[in-house]
């Protein structure tokens, strides 16, 4: 059994980092998210990482990318603002394929917005904020033991994958204090990034096995060079104008994600074997959800959760069967309707779905809830 701590949910983040074999944090402070870094800057020396802090958010997601592109596990995070800043670097890992984490702990906006107030407005930018058709992995934890987990399952796909991977936190989990168990050393999973065994690999970097769309490049001046660029490339990893590398790439990127969901997909279910309304959130707007479940069903009510943990990809077949087993379907979310979206989108209604969602810096309470619920 590991240790029991009262942990915040942004401590439990950089613990999670750590467990997962993170040693690198570059970072700019920025509230909700600032303990993430204040924590790295003290837990990362101890273990013989290093903490850098940066002169601005563009630069902090720079430095992450050129420490994995080196070999060494690396995260950053931000919340809003930041988070927008961070956009062109992310798009750059993204084509370049070299994996980092970033976690955002949204606050309320647009702009600086409500600096240390719930939200979960940037739900759409963490799918759509870089340019260009990329691929894109985000997880949403509800708990601090799940800023734990999840943590390490954020650095396990981005080094599986070769691909930056968002840890979408909110300000309600980032500060929320909770006791949780501290995995054993070798009791949660790790994944490593593969490594060619073959020097002469790096004249071909980008080039990938057959029945694979993964590519295993080694740490950057760990034996020959090869080159990175943003620009669209070949196998080589230079530069090409060639329309048709160009759609290969592109779509072997997409393909990524788009081929591995089974792998990458996970979800929360509570109540919904027998229910007739379905309360779709995610995040930290799940404990105001399930305690509303909680008294709709002692009054009777056939009410259930469903909680998509990642949130990018969407778990869209889930949702369909889903909507074609229930009456009615909620989703409830701090903002204005950006999962809602998704929602209607992947299941094709619009009159079966309401919605609750908050865009001021306060919390949806259950009882608003269960009277979205009881008004049908």
């Amino acid at each position: 059994m590991g240790k029991v701590k009262l942990m915040q949910g942004n401590e439990a983040c950089v613990e999670g980092a750590l467990y997962a074999g993170c040693r690198f944090y570059a970072g700019y402070p920025i509230t909700p998210s600032t303990e993430i870094a204040e924590g790295c800057a003290v837990r990362l020396p101890q273990v013989g990482g290093h903490f850098i802090q940066m002169e601005d958010e563009i630069a902090s997601c720079a430095a992450a990318i050129g420490a994995s592109a080196a070999g060494v596990k690396s995260m950053t995070a931000t919340s809003g603002p930041g988070f927008s800043l961070k956009q062109e670097n992310l798009g750059y890992a993204c084509l370049t394929e070299i994996p980092f984490v970033l976690v955002d702990v949204p606050r309320a906006g647009p702009s600086t917005g409500l600096p240390t107030s719930p939200s979960q407005g940037d739900v759409m930018q963490a799918k759509w904020g870089t340019h260009g058709d990329h691929p894109m992995i985000a997880i949403a934890p509800s708990t601090v033991e799940e800023c734990f987990k999840l943590c390490v399952r954020c650095f396990n796909l981005s080094e599986k994958y070769r691909t930056p991977v968002i840890f979408l936190m909110d300000e309600i989990v980032g500060h929320l204090r909770e006791g949780i168990e501290i995995p054993e050393e070798g009791e949660l999973e790790i994944v490593n990034r593969a490594i060619p065994e073959d020097p002469a690999h790096a004249k071909k970097p980008y080039a990938t096995k057959e029945g694979s769309t993964v590519p295993v490049m080694a740490p950057f001046g760990a034996g020959e060079r090869y080159n990175i660029t943003g620009l669209i490339h070949a196998d080589d990893g230079f530069p090409t104008n060639s329309t048709e590398i160009a759609d290969k790439q592109v779509r072997r990127l997409l393909a990524k994600i788009d081929d591995n969901l089974d792998d990458i997909l996970s979800w929360e279910e509570t109540s919904m074997d027998d229910a007739e309304v379905c309360v779709v959130c995610f995040g930290g707007t799940a404990r105001s959800v399930q305690s509303a479940v909680e008294t709709l069903r002692a009054e009777g009510v056939k009410v259930g959760m469903f909680r998509p943990i990642t949130v990018w990809p969407f778990p869209a077949k889930k949702m369909r069967e889903i909507a074609g087993k229930v009456k009615k379907i909620i989703v409830a979310e701090h903002n204005d309707g950006q999962m809602l979206l998704e929602v209607q989108r992947v299941t094709g209604l619009y009159d079966k779905i309401g919605f609750v969602g908050k865009v001021n810096g306060t919390v949806i309470t259950p009882d608003e809830i269960v009277k979205a619920v009881k008004e049908g």
